[in-house]
């Protein structure tokens, strides 16, 4: 039976990463990267596309779960009438193969668990050929694959699927441990889950420890952190947006992309995030990462990559697989990149620039980058884009693209003129303010004091927020106050923001879609901008409300079901949680805040 996306778990091993249901199931694991095929796919389908269960032989049990202070281990506690016992999950930090080891421990009584393990690589398509060793291991083996279960328990398998009936006493643990490792190669050598455990948790807690968290949302955010580094690949830097595909941004509807991979779009908002938390290390290791990945002609830089900076995302649809809650097409890879993006320019110029600021260890390629990346935005900004959100329709000339466009060439001032970098200044300049004017002449409405989503259009979109934080417009000019009243008109529904009014604007898809979170923080941070306190300390307090019981958000809400929708978790809603709680903190303190990017 499926569950709620907010149901869910995450667990991971800042590699790759597993969702575990309230249920003891874990429905989603993709190894060995964020972006690899799911060996277990149930998440997107059916029992029979790949899930590992245990659960209470007592179908009269109740539950209750929490990760561990400050950590990203998952304990879910199961309590029947004659125990209880709980479920310890986590990955393990990588010793060269990746591992999700399980422990059942008793703590009061008897518990008796059904167990089903049920590998399908390939995104649930494919089963492998089982095999018992002769260590006693149970091993999974399909093309490159390989997957191996030890555990002391005995298990059963009628070809397809691994079971098991057991029980554990208070007292008594009870390990399980999967590994993965290419086929060809020989079978990694068992690993002391209790080690694990402990050095998983020490790593965490570690972590944690350097932490420059204050104030009141201090747990949220800490919360928002931990997920925020699960989301981000150990090796490269890279943070992908999510840690699925194709969760479904309305029920049954076919807004439904695969976000396992790095946006440029989120990149100043991540790099804030970190430095705002004393993550310094992790900041620049996300900002060398950008330079990577957007290295070569100006000209093909895409709007997101593969965790390692790859380019090829093609999308192509897994028919096999019926979606969440029937919602189809299930896409692997994201035709998006492709896209034409003018405000990908303008992100990650201000993020080279707020590294600047924040004193991040000079790397000699980002101004070189910078600057042809300024030159080229000076020759394309008066052309039509396909617009931040990705829009499959016909490309416009999006409002928010051009004041991107603007930032990259006024950050590119300031390179020049504050941090003494080499550069035409003048010529910058200049290109600045006639993109200026001609934001004014075409993407601001006097009749409605709105700045509006597209030239020539009467509607809005929440990029528009944006206009003040980024020193385009002051926050106390009317047509910034006017953006925000209209966009609390328009886009503001069941107490929070959509991108834009789907039902007006046509994006290529024809349907309906949740509330965006990070839109909404982008509100709460409007509110500190103009002055209104009260109003973003209520709006904040709402975005909290809606939080799974673990503290984790998914990437839209549907306010009229009640229920967290789009990939989950989503790292851009934990980042506008993050931003948002120092934006609100330091407001409310009269201690200032780091709203303004420039």
């Amino acid at each position: 039976m499926t569950q709620r996306i907010e149901d869910y778990a995450l667990i991971g091993d800042r590699e790759s990463c597993a969702l575990v249901g309230l249920n003891g199931s874990i429905d989603w694991l993709c190894w060995p990267r964020f972006d690899s095929d799911a060996c277990l796919a149930a998440l997107l389908g059916t029992r029979n596309n790949g899930c590992w269960r245990i659960w209470p032989a007592d179908e009269n049990y109740r539950v209750s779960r929490r990760y561990r202070p400050d950590t990203l281990i998952l304990e879910t506690t199961f309590e029947t009438d004659k125990g209880k016992a709980t479920i310890i999950d986590f990955m393990a930090r990588r010793n060269g193969h990746p591992e999700l080891i399980r422990m059942i421990q008793g703590l009061e009584g008897q518990v008796a668990f059904k167990l089903d393990l049920a590998l399908r690589f390939g995104y649930g398509a494919v089963t492998p050929w089982l095999a018992r060793t002769d260590g006693g291991a149970h091993r999974a083996i399909a093309g490159p694959d390989m997957v191996i279960l030890r555990t002391p328990v005995g298990m059963t398998g009628d070809g397809w699927l691994l079971q098991s009936d057991f029980t554990v006493s208070a007292g008594e643990t009870t390990p399980f441990t999967l590994t993965w490792a290419p086929s060809h190669e020989p079978m990694p050598a068992a690993t002391s889950p209790r080690k694990a455990l402990a050095d998983t948790e020490q790593f965490w807690r570690h972590w944690m420890n350097q932490a420059a968290v204050d104030g009141p949302w201090a747990e949220a955010v800490k919360r928002s952190l931990i997920t925020l580094k699960a989301l981000t690949h150990a090796p490269t830097g890279g943070v992908v947006a999510a840690a699925t595909t194709s969760l479904p941004e309305k029920i049954g509807g076919p807004r439904n992309w695969d976000y396992r991979y790095c946006w440029i779009r989120d990149a100043t908002l991540t790099l804030l995030a970190l430095m705002n938390a004393g993550y310094y290390d992790e900041a620049q290791a996300w900002r060398d990462w950008l330079l990577r990945a957007v290295a070569g002609s100006p000209a093909d830089m895409q709007i997101m990559y593969g965790v390692a900076g790859e380019r090829r995302l093609n999308e192509w649809e897994a028919d096999w697989l019926p979606g969440y809650e029937n919602s189809k097409p299930v896409r692997i890879g994201n035709a998006a990149s492709t896209q034409f993006q003018l405000d990908v320019y303008g992100e990650l110029a201000d993020s080279l620039h707020q590294a600047r600021r924040g004193g991040l260890t000079g790397n000699e390629a980002a101004w070189t980058v910078e600057r042809a990346l300024t030159d080229h935005v000076a020759r394309v900004w008066q052309n039509p884009d396909d617009g931040i959100w990705e829009d499959r329709s016909d490309r416009k000339h999006y409002t928010f693209s051009k004041v991107m466009a603007w930032v990259t060439l006024d950050r590119a001032v300031q390179a020049v003129e504050h941090y003494g970098l080499p550069g035409d200044a003048e010529r910058y300049r200049a290109v600045r303010e006639t993109i200026r004017e001609d934001v004014m002449a075409n993407g601001y409405d006097a009749e409605r004091n709105s700045f509006v989503r597209s030239y020539g259009s009467k509607s809005v979109d929440a990029s528009l927020l944006l206009l003040a934080e980024l020193g385009f417009v002051a926050a106390d000019d009317p047509r910034y106050i006017g953006t925000v009243d209209a966009i609390e008109r328009d886009l503001l529904h069941g107490g929070f923001v959509h991108r834009y009014d789907t039902g007006e604007i046509d994006d290529g898809l024809n349907t309906t879609e949740g509330a965006f979170l990070v839109c909404t923080f982008w509100l709460v941070d409007a509110y500190v901008m103009i002055g209104r306190l009260d109003d973003a300390k209520a709006l904040f307090e709402r975005l909290l409300s809606i939080r799974n019981d673990l503290g984790l958000l998914a990437e839209e809400y549907d306010p009229v079901d009640g229920r967290q929708v789009g990939n989950f978790p989503q790292a851009f809603s934990h980042i506008g949680l993050i931003n948002s709680a120092f934006n609100l903190t330091r407001a409310i303190g009269k201690n200032g805040h780091p709203l303004e990017r420039t």
